[in-house]
Order: structure tokens, then sequence, then C-alpha cells
């Protein structure tokens, strides 16, 4: 599984150089559609309809390419095939997460299955960074079951923290440092 900010990093560079190809088009096309003139340098249909399939079959094409980039994608596709290697069995009530363990230690490469289960509102799960970026995140819907499956790529120290609005208790829902993903432990 690829690390969800490489992914992230390279899909903000091509949909940022793709947005500035479209402002650049639509800047030729409006200073070109102004210019006082006797009409000459008015733009050609022909030549804009051009740029517009053009744009649009890049824009078609990014999506392609990126679709499969998602690090989640294949495991949610085929989690029927999949057995977790650990799962994690986690309640959430009166905005407050109910761990199994101090400390969640992982193996790299290890497949995770965090089982969150809430008994009164609903919640978000989110795991995150040391940088306060991401990992990934779910929302957990009482009466229903919710879970995720995550591959660890690489070592880290982890914070969960709920990111689902849930009342003004709910910002202080955060368990710092609790899921520590190691190499592997050689005995």
């Amino acid at each position: 599984m690829v690390d969800s900010s490489l992914v992230l990093k390279g899909q903000t560079i091509a949909y940022t150089l793709y947005t500035v190809v479209i402002m650049l088009v639509m800047l030729w096309f409006a200073y070109k559609v102004t210019k006082t003139g006797k009409g000459k340098n008015v733009v050609k249909p022909a030549l804009f309809y051009t740029f517009v399939i053009f744009l649009t079959t890049l824009g078609i094409s990014l999506h392609i390419i990126t679709f499969n980039t998602i690090p989640w994608s294949e495991m949610d596709l085929n989690r029927g095939k999949i057995t977790p290697d650990k799962s994690f069995v986690i309640t959430v009530e009166d905005h407050q997460f109910k761990l199994p363990d101090e400390e969640m230690l992982i193996e790299v490469g290890e497949i995770v299955e965090f089982d969150v289960t809430t008994l009164d509102l609903t919640y978000g799960f989110g795991l995150f960074r040391q940088d306060n970026s991401m990992l990934f995140q779910m929302q957990v819907v009482p009466g229903h079951r919710n879970d995720i499956l995550w591959q660890f790529v690489k070592p880290g120290i982890y914070t969960i923290r709920s990111t689902e609005y849930s009342g003004p208790k709910g910002i202080a829902m955060v368990e710092k440092d609790v899921v520590r993903v190691v190499e592997k432990i050689i005995e």
C-alpha cells in the first residue's frame, strides 16, 4: 500500500497544474475576446473548442490515472478475501474512546482492522500522524458496523481523533500517541 501522504502530494501537483492550464486558457480567451480591433483577433470557434476538448480529455485522464493511486481502494474491493493480522475493537461513548490497550502495537506490513462501535452519537475515527496530517478516517454511526482495514507501510506514532462534529465536547476527543507502528519484531 502506498503512503497516503505521497498520494496527496502527487495529486496536489497534478491537479494544480491542470487548474493553472485552465486558468491560462480562460485568460487568453478573455484577452482575445475583449481586445479592440476589427474582429480579426477574436478566437476562432474551432480553436476554442479544440482547447475545450483538450482540457476535458486531460481532466478525465487525470481522474483515470489517479483512480488506482488511492491506497485503500484495492483493500476495500477485496476485503472479503482479506484476513487482518490484528484487530482492535474500540468503543466510543459519552465523547470518549475506550481503547483495548493503552498502546496499540503494530508491525510494518501488518493488515490491521479497526472495529469501532458507538453507543450513543455519531462520531469520527481518524488516525493522525505526528505532523497532524490525517492518515485515514471513517464515520462511526450507531447501530452499524464501522470498521476499516489498513496496512501500515512505515514506522510511526499516531494519534486517534474524532473527525465528526458531535457537540462541543467532541473537540476534546483526542487519544495522543496511542498507535505505534514498528519495524518487524525479531524474536
